[in-house]
C-alpha cells in the first residue's frame, strides 16, 4: 500500500481511504455484516483511512465502523464529522457548530466508535451563524483535550480555508472532487496547495455514475438517494454518460474498468490528494484498491481533461435545497 501525508502536522493514511457513508445511508441494499466484512477487507488491502460521520443513518455508521474496528483500532485511521442539529430520535434539523454543540457531539462520536480519540475531525458542512474561528477554536480545543488529533474542513470555501487555517493547522479538505465534479479546481485546489492542506475527494466515481453501471434517477428505489441526482434525470442523464464512454475507450485499452480509470485520473493529481471512493461490497473495494497501480499516460490525462472541462456535466451536482448549504 502506498501512503499520502496529508496536511503538514504529522497525518499519514494509506494513499486510498474507504467512504462508508454508503453502508447505511442513501444507498438502498447492504447489511451491517456486509460492512464489516468489507472495512476488514480494506484493513487487509493496507487501507487504514475510514471516513464515517455522525449524520450518516444518523449515528448507525459510527456505531458500525466503531465495531468493525474493535480489536484493530491500531491499524485504523478514524475520520468523522460534526456540523448538524440531530434530534435523539435521529431527525436531522440545520447546521450547528457552536463550539458547545462541538465539544458534546464529539464525546456522543467517542462512545459510539468506542475509540479513545478521533484521528480526523471534520466540520461537515460550514455554519454560517457562527464564525469560523469560534468552530476551529473549540475543535482546537479538543486536540489540547487529547480527543482529537486532526482537523479538517468539508466543502469549505477559500475564504473559509484560510480563516480556519490561522486559528489551527488544517489537515484536510473533503470535497467532492471527480472528472465529472471538477469545479473544486478553479480556486480550492490551489489554495490547499498553498497552505500546505492536503485533499480528501469524497464521490470520486461520481455516487456510481463513472462505473458504467449508473441507472436513471427514476429507476431506483425511492429510498435511495441516486432518485433525486439531477444529473442522473432524463436528458441529464443521456448528455453525461457520453463521459461514462470516453472512460470506456480508456478501460478498455489498459484492459481495467471505467471506475478505475476515474480513480487513476485522481490519483494522478499530486502528492497530498487522497479519494475515499465508498461501496460496501468486498469486490469493488479490490476493484478500487487495484487503481492505485494504474498509471495513464499523460496524453490520456489531457485529451481527457479537454473533453471533462469543470461545468462539463449536464445538471447541478445536488438538489438545489442540498447545494444551498456549501459554502462556495
Amino acid at each position: 500500500m502506498k501512503f499520502q501525508k496529508l496536511g503538514g502536522a504529522g497525518l499519514e493514511v494509506s494513499a486510498l481511504g474507504l467512504g462508508c457513508m454508503g453502508m447505511t445511508w442513501a444507498y438502498s441494499g447492504g447489511t451491517e455484516s456486509g460492512a464489516i466484512d468489507t472495512i476488514h477487507r480494506a484493513l487487509d488491502l493496507g487501507v487504514n483511512f475510514f471516513d464515517t460521520a455522525e449524520v450518516y443513518s444518523p449515528f448507525t455508521n459510527e456505531e458500525i465502523v466503531g465495531k468493525a474496528l474493535r480489536g484493530k483500532r491500531d491499524r485504523a485511521i478514524i475520520a468523522t464529522k460534526f456540523g448538524f442539529d440531530i434530534s435523539s430520535a435521529g431527525k436531522i434539523k440545520d447546521t450547528n457548530s457552536r463550539p458547545e454543540h462541538i465539544k458534546a457531539v464529539c464525546d456522543a462520536s467517542l462512545l459510539r466508535l468506542g475509540v479513545d480519540h478521533i484521528d480526523l475531525l471534520y466540520q461537515h458542512r460550514v455554519d454560517r451563524q457562527v464564525p469560523i474561528e469560534d468552530t476551529v477554536g473549540a475543535m482546537a480545543d479538543l486536540v489540547k483535550q487529547g480527543k482529537v488529533l486532526y482537523l479538517g474542513l468539508s466543502e469549505a470555501s477559500a475564504t473559509t480555508i484560510r480563516l480556519a487555517h490561522k486559528v489551527h493547522p488544517i489537515s484536510a479538505l473533503q470535497s467532492e472532487w471527480s472528472v465529472w465534479e471538477r469545479n473544486l479546481e478553479i480556486e480550492i485546489v490551489g489554495t490547499c496547495r498553498e497552505l500546505g492542506i492536503g485533499i480528501v475527494p469524497y464521490c470520486p466515481l461520481g455516487r456510481g455514475f463513472l462505473t458504467g453501471t449508473a441507472k436513471r434517477a427514476e429507476d431506483y428505489p425511492s429510498d435511495d438517494y441516486r432518485r433525486r441526482e439531477p444529473r442522473l434525470q432524463g436528458e441529464n442523464y443521456d448528455r453525461n454518460m457520453v463521459l461514462v464512454e470516453k472512460l470506456r475507450v480508456i478501460a478498455t485499452r489498459h484492459a481495467v474498468t471505467p471506475a478505475q480509470v476515474a480513480l487513476a485520473w485522481l490519483l494522478a493529481k499530486g502528492d497530498g490528494v487522497v479519494p475515499i471512493p465508498g461501496t460496501k461490497q468486498v469486490r469493488y473495494l479490490e476493484e478500487n484498491v487495484a487503481a492505485l497501480s494504474l498509471v495513464l499516460d499523460p496524453t490520456e490525462i489531457a485529451d481527457f481533461e479537454e473533453f471533462s472541462t469543470p461545468g462539463a456535466v449536464a445538471g447541478l451536482r445536488y438538489e438545489e435545497a442540498f447545494l444551498a448549504s456549501i459554502d462556495r
